[in-house]
């Protein structure tokens, strides 16, 4: 099978991160289907062109980086014209060289809703991956959402990365029929337990209990929550460290927070880090703490249970469909800092079951996932 992927998430040399989930089940893929990529990337008016290499690893998938004019705030109208205008050429000229039998497309709005443009005129099926915001935040949004149940309705699959977001698909209008959870899966051989007291020596942390934050300084992530919710848990229980990875625009205020927090010494802000170190910090942590105010399933909690520690975080998007499990972590309300801090205090005075969270983390595997996504796809080539 030949098939081309389409979406503006996917990484590139200089932004290593964006779309990695997507790279990594192409690359599974990719034993089964020769596989070329065209990542459109968005470009404000007035602003100078970027020129873009792919990554080593990505350099079989020969992936292009045309631009498309992007309309911030006031651009549901036609970003997804822009979209597939600038997306017309390459798509078209591939297909003349690359005979490609499906395209696969991440992200709803405005990616593949352009693609929903030009499908029927290549006939050729596609199928479209829902990743999270662009159901959750962008279904909330009228223009947005008729011309996303549209292009989900001409489709010939949606793969959700919950089930909760096929529900919320379905309520808005597309299809139930269409659409299939398929959970983002985890790097078993990365991420796995170690030896917790060895690993913090290596890293250069204190052999005291230790929440562990991944993620983006968003404020869809909400860091302040958690910043707060730790000072409480160190003022009602024992002093403990909290390290968070990531960055972001709200970097520079959480660190201020953590400082006016009365025990900021004990917050350690990490930084960026690649897969093998995240999994390092897994190792010398506790539990995965996240506070975020909205989630698909996100990747950082199955390669926590990967590692074989809890997950204590809010009950948002489908993280509760894979945290099923007593010995799995904790869930709590959106937004409440008093039962976060509790929900902390409460899993670590518990004795962690590594071999049973690991176990779980064990059935999602990327194999597994692209195992579903490879009869989705050639089932749209079958219908075809």
């Amino acid at each position: 099978m030949k098939l081309v992927f389409v979406s503006n998430l996917f990484p590139d040399s200089k932004e290593l991160y964006r779309g990695l989930d997507n790279a990594t089940v192409l690359h599974h893929l990719s034993k089964d289907c020769e596989v070329r990529v065209i990542s459109p990337r968005p470009r404000l008016p007035g602003k100078p062109a970027v020129a873009r290499q792919c990554r080593a690893e990505d350099a079989p998938f020969r992936p292009v980086y045309p631009e498309y004019f992007y309309v911030p705030k006031f651009g549901s109208p036609f970003n997804d014209r822009l979209f597939a205008s600038a997306l017309r050429k390459p798509l078209f000229d591939l297909k003349k060289e690359f005979d490609f039998d499906v395209i696969l497309v991440a992200w709803t709005f405005p990616d593949a809703c352009a693609v929903a443009r030009h499908a029927s005129q290549l006939n050729v099926p596609f199928v479209v991956i829902v990743q999270g915001s662009d159901a959750h935040a962008y279904l909330e949004m009228p223009l947005r959402r008729g011309k996303i149940v549209k292009a989900m309705n001409r489709a010939s699959s949606g793969i959700t990365r919950s089930a909760k977001l096929a529900h919320l698909l379905a309520e808005a209008g597309v299809s139930r029929e269409k659409l299939f959870p398929i959970y983002n899966g985890v790097d078993l051989e990365t991420f796995g337990p170690g030896d917790r007291a060895e690993t913090r020596k290596t890293l250069g942390l204190a052999d005291t209990p230790t929440i562990l934050f991944v993620g983006n300084f968003l404020p869809v992530k909400n860091p302040f929550l958690l910043i707060r919710a730790h000072a409480q848990v160190c003022r009602e229980w024992k002093p403990c460290q909290l390290v968070m990875i990531g960055g972001g625009p709200l970097e520079t205020e959480a660190r201020a927070l953590a400082k006016a927090s009365g025990f900021g010494d004990r917050v350690i802000f990490a930084g960026r880090k690649i897969a093998p170190e995240v999994a390092q910090y897994m190792r010398a942590a506790d539990l995965l703490c996240l506070s975020s105010e909205n989630e698909g399933v996100p990747n950082v909690v199955l390669e926590a249970f990967a590692t074989g520690i809890p997950v204590v975080t809010t009950d948002v998007g489908g993280i509760a469909e894979v945290l099923n499990k007593p010995c799995l972590g904790k869930l709590v309300p959106r937004g409440d800092q008093n039962a976060l801090a509790n929900a902390l205090i409460a899993q670590l005075s518990e004795t962690t079951q590594t071999q049973a969270i690991r176990e779980h983390g064990e059935w999602f595997s990327w194999s597994r996932a692209a195992e579903g996504y490879l009869r989705l796809l050639n089932g749209a080539v079958g219908d075809r």
